[in-house]
């Protein structure tokens, strides 16, 4: 599928069109707008209509003030009514009608004027728009709560009494009023008493159509419709770059690392694209980073299962050979010689299986388990005590120095084992009588360092590295074959990384350059 089309891209294009979408529905919306041009308006008429009363109250009347004079009513009507661009109706006290602006002769004349748009060339775009404007407001006045208006009819022979705010106004009150024609527009009146001493003589009646006005709101509906197109085009535009520069580059990334799933060997990788910087780029790096920590976990996993066949192997070979031999002697010494080695053959193993089942699980382990605070110094302090209660005379000596708070988030029966280890391992090489093995721990930059240091031999040079290696042995030549797996510092240096620390060892040597024993340094960051 195109990546312009995919389910990424039309949410990007639906969530970025939602904002032209809610200006193209306020391009019919105009409601307000047009109430309150309409309300303008009709406060203009209120004013013409008071100027005109007075005007009217106080030139067209008779002089005994009891009556309105029709030709001089008519032509100030007219005139006042040409120039304020209105219709202007005169009714008498009892309803008939005194002038109308739109006769030209007396009533009943039977000719009227009425003034007339200026003559335009109307583009077919506009009649479509005037069209569809039109059709959405006819809808839109069935909605509930739209404003409804009743129409506008006119008789020939008019009267007061046919306008309802023609006959307020004779009981001495400004009315308005608001009736729709036939094409959607509307019909504005006021009416307003002429009076003279506060006598009402008769009503005066300004009307003005809504005409300006519906052209006004076409004008801003055509307007929004100009910025509506525009907003579109950029938005649909904007929308597909950024569809490309987020769905394409993830898409890229899920086909390379199905063929990553798929394949069998390392040849497929995930693109780095580490021009991108942005969350994008952060993302194929993390996949690609990802993508080489497992293929280095298979490594090792392949690794770790030929050293486990190889460890077995020896001790199963040696106890095949034992058993071999065992059943052709006849001879009792030499019989429980072999049950001995045989014996000591099924102890390696059991070993060699314990610990390689706990390396084996130290993985899962550590991602699931639970870090808590743990005091580093009063678990030295409980090893050592342990150590000087559980030991026989003539053992390694322990001497605990930790200074300040010493205090890391971890696992704790974890470090417990890795001390242990370390702890074990240097009793292993002390001399037989009188040594002393130091625990050392204190806070430096942020971190936590504990230091094991021993009286042996040290460390053979260049081994360093290597004793932290899986199956890797360096025993003393006193000790039994096979009494260590290979596995302790390993485990150790697995459990310490996981608390993202670190395990070094060295050989302390005094200015001669001898060996004064070996030196295990764990950094672990301070809680």
């Amino acid at each position: 599928m195109n990546s312009r089309f995919s389910p990424l891209t039309r949410r990007i294009l639906a969530v970025n069109l939602l904002a032209p979408a809610l200006l193209v529905a306020g391009l019919f919306y105009l409601g307000e707008y047009r109430r309150n041009l309409i309300a303008t308006e009709l406060s203009a008429l209120r004013t013409h209509a008071e100027i005109f009363a007075v005007a009217l109250g106080e030139s067209a009347v008779s002089e005994a003030g009891q009556q309105l004079l029709p030709d001089l009513a008519s032509q100030i009507v007219r005139r006042l009514a040409f120039t304020a661009e209105t219709r202007a109706r005169l009714f008498a006290f009892d309803g008939s009608l005194v002038a109308d602006s739109r006769i030209l002769l007396e009533p009943g004349g039977q000719v009227q004027a009425e003034s007339l748009p200026p003559p335009t060339v109307e583009e077919e775009s506009d009649g479509v728009l005037t069209t569809l404007f039109y059709a959405f407001d006819t809808l839109y006045t069935w909605l509930p709560g739209t404003d409804e208006y009743p129409p506008y009819s006119e008789k020939v022979e008019q009267r007061a009494q046919d306008y309802r705010e023609a006959m307020g106004a004779l009981d001495g009150e400004t009315w308005v009023a608001r009736r729709s024609m036939p094409d959607g527009s509307l019909v504005l009146s006021v009416a307003m008493p002429v009076t003279r001493y506060k006598q009402t003589l008769g009503v005066l009646m300004l009307s003005k159509s809504s005409l300006e006005i519906d052209a006004a709101l076409f004008d801003v509906r055509l307007e929004i419709l100009r910025i509506f197109a525009f907003t579109l085009m950029i938005t649909v535009l904007m929308s597909f770059y950024l569809a490309g520069t987020i769905a394409r580059p993830i898409r890229i990334l899920a086909r390379a690392a199905d063929r990553v799933r798929k394949g069998q060997h390392r040849q497929h990788t995930i693109p780095g694209m580490r021009g991108r910087n942005d969350e994008i780029g952060e993302l194929a790096i993390a996949l690609n980073d990802m993508t080489e920590a497992l293929w280095t976990r298979m490594d090792a996993i392949e690794a770790f299962a030929a050293d486990v066949s190889h460890e077995i192997k020896n001790p199963l070979t040696s106890l095949k050979s034992a058993v071999e031999t065992a059943a052709r002697l006849k001879d009792p010494d030499q019989q429980r010689k072999l049950m001995a080695v045989i014996q000591d053959d099924v102890e390696r193993l059991d070993r060699l299986i314990s610990d390689i089942s706990d390396a084996s699980r130290l993985d899962a382990e550590l991602s699931r388990a639970e870090t808590l605070p743990v005091d580093l110094g009063k678990m030295l302090s409980t090893l050592a005590d342990i150590h000087s209660h559980t030991t026989s005379a003539g053992a390694p000596q322990l001497v605990v120095d930790v200074q300040g708070t010493v205090q890391v988030i971890g696992m704790e029966d974890r470090l417990v084992q890795v001390f242990r280890n370390l702890i074990t391992n240097a009793v292993s090489f002390s001399p037989p009588s009188g040594a002393v093995i130091r625990l050392g721990a204190h806070r430096n930059n942020g971190s936590i360092l504990i230091t094991v240091e021993d009286q042996g031999p040290g460390i053979p040079p260049g081994k360093e590295i290597d004793i932290f290696n899986r199956f890797y042995t360096e025993r003393p030549e006193a000790e039994q074959f096979g009494r260590h797996s290979g596995l302790g510092l390993a485990i150790s240096k697995q459990i310490i990384e996981a608390h993202g620390g670190t395990i070094v060892a060295e050989t302390l040597r005094n200015e001669n350059g001898k060996a004064l024993g070996a030196q295990f340094t764990v950094r672990l960051p301070a809680a």
